[in-house]
């Protein structure tokens, strides 16, 4: 059913905006004066959730009327044409962290806030009468006032250029989407710079951060612009580039026009104390948002069915660009192949799930499509792809031709494939459509047939049921040995095996480097002697194995039983993306074992084999001579070992914990997580988990906080179990943007599975009117479905949630996790036996 857009009956071209601010009574008051053109007689701008108090065109009252569940003012102009109309409204300030909306924080012991937006994909109509649409790209002029005291800060897309009678005043905007509108305002600290263009960049925070806290973020967004100013060979378009982290904030960021938005945790941290993963973090975070400036802020598509438009490639270019400004970062591998890849291929193997490219009108639907699994993740993949096919020269160029085409406007996936035609003899956009149109990926099968040939076929690759349908992909083979560069067949003969091998000189392998969204299915001869040369591989082939198997386990085309046994081989290994595969695969061993049982013991003992010997070379403590593989090891190793109940790292993990007790935030970032819940499961104290909840309530440290959660979740009595759930709904403990990750962890601990799960059924409709209202609220039933594995929670699950099937922007994830449960539940009845036996024997 096509659905008319409001744009369709008026074109605005300019937003003269008031908005009054205040605080203290949670009011908005304001005039949204917007002109533009009429293409009809009766118009539709959007609301929410306003009070509309009068509608002026050209200074005279029109008729309209308000319709709240269609978000709509329809307005009776009576004629078509360019007009100017005014809508004097009010709305509520609310808690919601979408809209306009307060932040919250504790200075010396005082509750504060500041003020920020998140507009994104929809909100705008909450702050301002507008027609909140991609499409319908304007400039902007606003006027900002608000219960101001001394010492606040105020800042928006653009500069400010005037203060008057308390009100400020912002210079006018370049052509742009409602959902980009930003501004700001508190008692914020900043540091400024310029790039060598002259554009002004700056980080803002709470003044609870310590200053040094802004450096990384800063040094990062400033580099980050003139890497793109060059690769994209187009200027950045505004005077600055405000990077503001608020202290409630629903996703991780918003690249807002000029004013990009954080959560404190992916801009902010110590550079004395940080992680090589904490800086490759919020480098990706504010890389991925720059991007945005130029694709999907200067360059926005069309409606949100080309959500991936922007999203698949700031995630692609995030990687890119940290890259080139740290290589020895290795961000490809050690953040995009253990972070992304698998992401991408978990999720969608799963039949039901979206494809990249998705029709959607509803705007709760339109908040569910950003899936970081699909849309961000498997969207990435695609542009890899196309990377590697075009080369970075030609990329750049058609990029070039791309945002000069459109720029100020907006486009389609099909413009962008236009564009990169311009630049290669390949038909990049037919083989694109199979990829972004369908959903899920291939398994290529690769086997010597009886006549000795080697035959290559694809065929869709399911985790659990899944209705094969015979879809094809335009498949990049990346073979190590002639073959044909794309596979579009059912399947191919590659002719003579023998001849191929002599030929390559080594064992024949698909998709080297592990670039393109597919697996393969080896048959026997091939996987031995692939298996024989497992010396010569890069860590990149050995993660790809790994990973492989593990899924072809999952899709039962393997079991399970067959890759316990080989998992040993790699555990000597020296490279931290190969024992992070290695580890992964290891840790979906633990649904074949009920807890406490003899065999999760045998299983613990298993784990103890794979880390022993990488413990007693690493031990605890940051060596100087530990390479950077070493210190991402580190933590991995440490895992497993306290998993395994390793007696001498549980009590050396303790020594730590007693040197600093008076200053915990002091041990070493990297280690601290598994220190604190070390302390928490084998060294349960009265009171400790109280006081690390005190300590959690007082810290500003995003990174520090994480680790203070993740120890109290780790609690093994009932008690404080019991407390930390009730805590779940106070605020001043838990605030609401991180309380997916406090219910997961809890969930994700046997003794507080049930509880926790207890809570999510009976406050389930407190959950939705708090945190309802934002993209990432499907996440609850995501994280629940990825803890559950039995029949008797399958039962559960359904029970609760297929009642909500239809509710809109939930209907796809409840089938999917439905599904996701069901298949897990069948896998562990099918093999636990095997698997255990096979644990048993390793």
């Amino acid at each position: 059913m096509s659905v008319k857009h409001f744009y369709e009956t008026f074109h605005p071209e300019h937003y003269d905006l008031f908005i009054d601010i205040d605080r203290e009574k949670k009011v908005i008051t304001g005039i949204a004066t917007i002109t533009g053109e009429a293409l009809e007689k009766t118009i539709f701008v959007n609301q929410k959730y306003m009070t509309i108090a009068a509608v002026t065109e050209n200074g005279k009252d029109v008729p309209f009327s308000v319709d709240d569940e269609k978000e709509a003012i329809e307005i009776d102009l009576g004629k078509v044409g360019t007009i100017t109309v005014a809508i004097k409204y009010s709305a509520p300030l609310t808690d919601t962290m979408m809209g306009i909306y307060p932040s919250y924080y504790m200075l010396d012991g005082v509750k504060k806030q500041i003020i920020g937006t998140q507009f994104e994909t929809t909100a705008a109509r909450q702050a301002f009468p507008c027609v909140d649409e991609p499409e319908a790209k304007a400039t902007f002029t606003l006027a900002l006032k608000y219960d101001e005291h001394e010492g606040e800060t105020t800042i928006a897309n653009m500069p400010e250029v005037k203060v008057e009678n308390g009100i400020h005043y912002f210079e006018k905007s370049v052509r742009m989407s409602s959902y980009l509108v930003a501004f700001a305002f508190g008692e914020l600290q900043s540091k400024l710079t310029e790039t060598k263009d002259g554009v002004k960049v700056g980080v803002f925070a709470t003044k609870a951060h310590k200053a040094k806290e802004l450096d990384f973020a800063l040094d990062i967004a400033k580099r980050a612009i003139e890497f793109y100013e060059e690769f994209y060979q187009t200027k950045y378009p505004l005077p600055h580039s405000w990077q503001l982290a608020l202290p409630d904030f629903s996703a991780g960021a918003m690249e807002n026009w000029g004013l990009v938005t954080y959560r404190e945790a992916a801009i902010l941290l110590d550079p004395d104390n940080a992680t090589v993963e904490q800086k490759g973090y919020v480098a990706s975070v504010i890389t991925h948002e720059l991007a945005h400036q130029w694709f999907g802020d200067l360059v926005t598509m069309k409606w949100w069915d080309d959500l991936w438009l922007n999203e698949s490639f700031a995630n692609m270019m995030m990687y890119l660009s940290v890259d080139a400004m740290e290589p020895s970062w290795h961000v490809w591998d050690n953040m995009y192949q253990v972070g992304e890849v698998p992401l991408a291929l978990n999720r969608d193997a799963t039949d039901g799930v979206q494809s990249v490219h998705v029709n959607v009108e509803h705007p709760a639907d339109i908040d569910a499509i950003f899936d970081s699994a699909i849309v961000y993740a498997k969207g990435s993949r695609m542009l890899v792809m196309v990377r590697k096919l075009l080369g970075d020269d030609a990329l750049r160029k058609g990029l070039k031709y791309y945002f000069d085409q459109h720029q100020f406007g907006n486009a389609t996936g099909d413009d962008l494939w236009a564009a990169l035609s311009t630049v290669t003899d390949l038909d990049i956009g037919k083989i694109m459509h199979t990829w972004l149109d369908q959903p899920g990926y291939p398994v290529v099968n690769a086997r010597v047939a009886n006549n000795g040939h080697l035959l290559v076929s694809q065929k869709q690759f399911f985790v659990g049921t899944g209705k094969d349908v015979g879809r094809t992909w335009a498949i990049p083979l990346n073979a190590n040995f002639t073959a044909p560069q794309i596979m579009t067949e059912q399947e191919i003969d590659l002719g003579e095996y023998k001849k191929l091998r002599t030929a390559a000189g080594h064992a024949l392998r698909l998709n080297v480097g592990n670039s393109s969204h597919f697996i393969v299915n080896y048959d026997e001869t091939l996987m031995a002697d692939i298996m024989k040369e497992i010396a010569d591989l890069q860590p990149v082939d050995e993660l790809q194995l790994l990973q492989d198997l593990g899924l072809l386990a999952e899709g039962k085309q393997i079991s399970y039983a067959e890759i316990v046994p080989l998992l040993p081989k790699f555990a000597a290994s020296r490279s931290n993306i190969v024992i992070n595969a290695l580890y992964n695969s290891a840790r979906q061993l633990r649904k074949f074992v009920t807890p406490d049982s003899v065999e999760e013991k045998k299983l613990k003992s298993f784990f103890n084999r794979l880390s022993e010997k990488q413990i007693a070379r690493l031990g605890w403590k940051v060596k100087k001579d530990d390479t950077a593989e070493d210190l991402q090891m580190r933590p991995m190793e440490l895992s497993a070992a306290l998993y395994a109940e390793n007696s001498a790292v549980i009590k050396a993990g303790h020594q730590i914990f007693a040197e600093h007790q008076n200053n915990l935030a002091a041990i070493e970032a990297s280690i601290r997580p598994y220190i604190l819940s070390n302390e928490v499961k084998n060294y349960h104290q009265p009171g400790l988990v109280a006081r690390l909840i005190k300590e959690y309530q007082n810290v500003v440290d995003p990174y520090y906080k994480n680790d203070l959660l993740s120890a109290v979740t780790s609690t093994q009595d009932e008690a404080e179990i019991k407390q930390i759930i009730a805590d779940f709904e106070n605020a001043d403990v838990i605030k609401p943007q991180d309380l997916r990750s406090w219910y997961y962890n809890i969930l994700a601990n046997h003794q507080g599975e049930q509880a926790a799960w207890d809570w999510l059924r009976t406050d389930w409709s407190w959950l939705e009117k708090t945190v309802g209202g934002d993209m990432e609220f499907t996440s609850y039933i995501t994280v629940t479905a990825r803890v559950f594995h039995t029949p008797e929670r399958l039962a559960e699950f359904k029970t609760f949630f297929t009642p909500k099937v239809n509710q809109p922007g939930m209907g796809r994830e409840i089938k999917m996790d439905t599904k996701v449960i069901a298949t897990k539940a069948d896998l562990v009845a099918a093999e636990k036996a095997a698997v255990n036996q096979a644990i048993a024997q390793a």
